[in-house]
């Protein structure tokens, strides 16, 4: 039996907005997993001077109701400071799309998530946060929760791909369990790094690949 979508979240299905990678993107972030059945990477471009949001797009993985609020949350998103783009919440994707089915709520939830996350990772490279609280093993771990295993699909740590974290006065180390000549090593490398390196107190990550 087919969902009860409305007209607008089938539009915004067969159309999407701002649907795309930007190559040169201030800001980036992934949420979810093709394993899990949704997910979302959100790309932003934002003016150094106000804050406000130039350009954004989003590459999505799953149901309509996932690439649909993608496409919204991008719409609302767009020509909004840091601050505005912040406030949207779930409830409003899915109020402009004219209601989601409640089974398929999760996905204005993840759409959201992964524009927070963007804007997180651009307030922390440019000094943004005003609440600054120290990196630690737990932070760190739960970071790499959204690095994806592509093997599978899922998480390095779920996947158990993440043997060893150490923090160290500036200093991440973080030992993965995967030969350093294996053809996803650089991939995971690159997504450890985006998402640790732009923290405030840390000076260098250090990432060893053992098997």
């Amino acid at each position: 039996m087919s969902l009860p979508y409305t007209e607008i979240v089938m539009d915004h299905f067969r159309n999407p907005r701002n649907v795309g990678r930007i190559e040169d993107a201030d800001a980036k972030s992934i949420e979810g997993s093709p394993a899990c059945g949704d997910m979302v990477a959100v790309y932003l471009k934002v003016d150094s001077e106000d804050h406000h949001i130039t350009d954004i797009k989003f590459e999505s993985y799953g149901c309509a109701s996932n690439i649909a609020t993608g496409s919204i949350i991008t719409e609302m998103a767009k020509g909004k400071t840091l601050e505005e783009a912040k406030k949207i919440t779930w409830k409003e994707a899915s109020d402009k799309l004219g209601g989601l089915p409640p089974v398929k709520t999760h996905c204005s939830v993840l759409a959201v998530d992964g524009l927070r996350a963007a804007i997180e990772n651009y307030e922390e490279r440019h000094g943004l946060i005003k609440e600054r609280k120290p990196t630690t093993v737990e932070l760190v771990r739960k970071r790499l929760k959204h690095v994806m295993n592509p093997v599978v699909g899922l998480d390095i740590v779920r996947t158990k791909l993440v043997q060893n974290i150490e923090v160290d006065e500036g200093t991440v180390r973080i030992t993965i369990d995967l030969p350093e000549d294996h053809q996803f090593a650089p991939n995971i490398r690159e997504e450890i790094a985006e998402k640790i390196e732009s923290r405030w107190d840390v000076e260098r990550v250090e990432i060893t690949f053992v098997g």
